[in-house]
């Protein structure tokens, strides 16, 4: 490989690779750009790396293009699969692909934006050890080899938390599966009795890969909050109103402001998914618009809540949560877990219920499915670490994620923004809040390559 590029990224998932493809398009002289993917497979990463039919997009097809300037572009290349020749395209357009098809289409979108650019492209499966400034570049190490950069995007994508429990050492596969690891999941017997620890979107994963498998077993969830998450409308109105007038609020006074207009969209026959359709687009307009004391009190108080109507899941993986409740298999519990102890023949759970009662379980397997880790330095990631003790990089607001300004620029231990050295996609919760899904990451990496490279895409459309 070359030693020297003028851009490198690091991290091949999802905020990678569109990143890639944004700066292939934009590139208007010969630049060597580097993308570090571990798995050697871009645009995969946790949420794209699943073989599983049965996992979902979490929102609809039509919605789903890499490109904020092209919005059908998903579904164009959808519909030009095969296996959807008959497929009508308005129903396409509101259904949710399999999100393996999503991992698809962004590494076609990678390698047409490849063939078409002037600059060239190499894929590194490697794993960054460190990167160190080195007077105008930046030094990137992985084991046995090195590169320098001009540039360095940093895009090390979403971390899972541990599971929170004492005992967890104890635990070890099979009797402990991560949600992410979906090969494992797939392997618990059908009439294993399982807890499933988390109840967010992962927990779904798990649940529904679970219940493909013709699961016969018990399934318990367990969180603090007793949240589940709930589904998308049918259909995708939205229910008007000005959103700025949240701005001046605090957190108690926005989330009755919310509730107002769910009534008012109930009474002229919306559902209460059309004000959340409404504010889907100004969520970080919203966070930043909150004091930090008001910040803190939404992560306290609000957060979960805000969670579970803003990133919704399919309807028809909201409909096997409620057959299984319905059935008797699928049992919620709103409690915290306390101790694990692993036994010859299962694992015995005890959690504390929020009035102070004992909740005990014997379950075969746990899943951990406590979503993800926001707080960067409890991430375990070494490259992060070595930033932060090198005072290349600080903590975000809060504690979580990373420090960086409005356009991704990271800030040092003194606070200045590294023009050459920008970040996409989770780690920058602390200042963006919403930054996860695609919607939010397409318009990042454009607006990075942007900065970077120049106003007008230089290559043809991919």
């Amino acid at each position: 490989m070359q030693s020297g590029f003028d851009i490198a990224i690091v991290g091949g998932g999802a905020s990678g690779t569109l990143a890639a493809i944004q700066c292939l398009r934009r590139a208007a002289s010969p630049l060597r750009i580097v993308l570090f993917e571990p798995g050697g497979r871009p645009g995969r990463g946790v949420a794209y790396s699943t073989e599983r039919p049965e996992h979902l997009l979490n929102v609809p097809s039509g919605r789903m293009s890499a490109f904020a300037d092209r919005p059908d572009d998903f579904l164009d290349w959808l519909a030009a699969r095969p296996g959807h020749a008959g497929s009508g395209r308005e129903a396409l357009a509101r259904g949710y692909a399999p999100r393996r098809d999503y991992a698809a289409y962004l590494a076609d979108r990678l390698e047409a934006a490849r063939a078409a650019s002037v600059a060239t492209l190499e894929v590194v499966p490697q794993r960054i050890a460190t990167l160190q400034r080195r007077h105008d570049t930046w030094r990137l190490e992985w084991p046995g080899g090195q590169a320098e950069a001009t540039r360095v995007l940093l895009a090390a994508g979403n971390a899972p938390r541990p599971l929170p429990v004492r005992g967890s050492g104890s635990l070890a596969r099979p009797r402990l599966v991560d949600a992410w690891d979906y090969a494992g999941v797939a392997t618990i017997d059908a009439a294993a009795d399982v807890c499933i620890v988390g109840t967010g979107l992962s927990m779904a994963d798990a649940v529904v890969t679970l219940a493909a498998n013709g699961h016969r077993g018990q399934v318990h969830l367990l969180s603090r909050h007793g949240l589940l998450p709930l589904s998308h409308a049918c259909t995708h109105e939205v229910h008007a109103f000005e959103v700025d007038a949240l701005h001046p609020l605090g957190t108690r006074e926005r989330l009755r402001a919310l509730r107002r207009q769910m009534r008012a969209a109930a009474a002229h026959g919306l559902p209460w998914q059309a004000v959340m359709e409404r504010v889907r687009p100004h969520g970080q307009a919203l966070w930043r618009s909150l004091p930090a004391a008001e910040q803190r009190r939404f992560l306290r108080h609000a957060a979960r809540h805000w969670d579970i109507h803003r990133h919704r899941v399919a309807p028809a993986v909201h409909a096997v949560l409620q057959d299984l409740r319905e059935a008797g298999r699928l049992h919620l519990h709103r409690a915290r877990l306390d101790m694990a102890l692993a036994g010859e023949r299962c694992v015995q759970l005890t959690a504390r219920t929020r009035n102070g009662g004992l909740l005990a379980l014997d379950v075969d397997h746990v899943i951990n499915a406590t979503g993800l880790e926001m707080r960067v330095q409890a991430m375990r990631n070494p490259l992060l670490d070595q930033l932060l003790g090198d005072g290349h990089a600080c903590a975000g607001a809060h504690g979580i994620g990373l420090a960086t300004d409005r356009e991704g620029r990271m800030l040092d231990a003194t606070g200045d923004a590294q023009d050459d050295l920008r970040v996409i996609g989770s780690l920058r919760v602390g200042e963006a809040w919403e930054s996860i899904a695609i919607p939010e990451l397409r318009v990042q990496a454009e607006a990075i390559a942007r900065d970077w490279l120049g106003d007008d895409p230089a290559a043809p459309p991919v």
